[in-house]
């Protein structure tokens, strides 16, 4: 693996570039990398796991469940065998199977950490849900553990692979319709009782913590940049029983060094799914922006304005974002949203909090 690793590191560039966009793979894989999937949940099951009939480079070879039923009915429905199901007990156990090369957690965020961890000191790369985790001080914990161990940690930024998003990118940090001025963000739905999402310290907060890391991340992906200053204002009903530990709405703004100006909405009793990058010539609009499927675009320059269609990609987000590790993994590069990129949300998140909490706003130190 370390012969092919370097033989193929001369093409890592345009393979990655094919991945995230949906493209065929770059060069023919020895083998497929090999995922176990931990945690099966409806977004593991719903959305992660069907969409490896879609992947070039990656498998699903393994599930972890502290579910006994999960574990027979997705491992019958798959063909996984029996050796590669395990219960969160025996988990470390995966150190001794070959098949599985990296392992993608996909728990309530206050597990990540220890998955993660636990999954570097059993030699595997890990791809890990977003957010990251619940502090700053588990992301850097999480880092120091894969580095330590030599694997791999990419975080689960699906619409980094998807067209429209790295559309927008590409037209708003080049100027398409001028220099960005303000980006406006809008992140929500409405979140039903009875959820883990509603317990803090499953989830580690509300709405910000789940649907406004979209709004979050979508303002440093559209700058490029890093927010210097943060302000928010919280709004929660506490007397509605879904809101006993987590808060429902923040608004927050972010200032750029740039100067660029994000304001953002992050809610779990309003239904929002959309950014607008505002230039000195006109806009692009994405609405909705982060859906699993169906994301719309639409341009105002010089005064006209008009959608943007792009052809359906070969390979959805969901593939590109599982075929991307595994490409990291055989050529050495680094994933574009690795490990460093969740650590970012986080300290940003945690300034959000702060600045809600005691109505000031935060300076982000570069």
């Amino acid at each position: 693996m370390n012969r092919s690793r370097r033989a193929m590191m001369g093409g890592v560039g345009a393979g990655l570039a094919l991945a995230g966009m949906g493209g065929g793979p770059a060069f023919a894989a020895p083998r497929k990398i090999g995922y176990a999937i931990v945690g099966l949940g409806s977004y593991a099951t719903r959305q992660i796991m069907p969409n490896f009939a879609g992947c070039d480079q990656a498998k699903l070879v393994a599930l972890v469940s502290g579910t006994p039923a999960k574990l027979a009915q997705y491992g019958d429905q798959y063909g996984i065998p029996a050796t590669h199901r395990y219960s969160y007990a025996d988990f470390d156990r995966i150190r001794d199977n070959p098949d599985i090369d990296a392992v993608y957690v996909v728990l309530p965020n206050s597990l990540h950490a220890e998955y993660v961890i636990r999954a570097a000191q059993a030699g595997k790369h890990v791809m890990c849900e977003k957010p990251m985790a619940v502090s700053v001080a588990e992301c850097e914990a999480m880092i120091a553990a894969c580095r330590k161990a030599g694997r791999k940690l990419m975080i689960g930024y699906r619409s980094r692979f998807e067209p429209y998003n790295r559309l927008a990118i590409d037209l708003a940090r080049g100027g398409h319709v001028g220099p960005t001025r303000l980006i406006t963000a809008e992140h929500g739905f409405s979140a039903q009782p009875n959820q883990w999402r509603l317990d803090k310290p499953l989830s580690g907060g509300g709405s910000l913590m789940d649907i406004g890391i979209y709004s979050l991340n979508a303002a440093r992906y559209l700058t490029g940049e890093e927010p210097a200053e943060v302000s928010a204002v919280e709004s929660t009903d506490r007397t509605d029983p879904r809101f006993r530990t987590v808060e429902d709405r923040i608004n927050f703004m972010l200032r750029f060094p740039s100067g660029i100006i994000a304001n953002c909405i992050s809610s779990y009793s309003s239904g929002h799914n959309g950014y607008r990058v505002i230039g000195t010539q006109g806009w692009i609009d994405m609405e909705p922006a982060t859906p699993y499927s169906g994301q719309s675009m639409t341009i105002r320059k010089d005064g006209v304005t008009a959608p943007r269609t792009l052809p359906v990609p070969a390979k959805n987000q969901f593939a590109g974002q599982l075929d991307h590790l595994a490409e990291c993994i055989m050529t050495g590069a680094t994933p574009i949203v690795s490990g460093e990129e969740g650590l970012a949300d986080l300290r940003v998140i945690e300034a959000i909090y702060r600045s809600a909490a005691t109505g000031r706003s935060v300076r982000l130190h570069a």
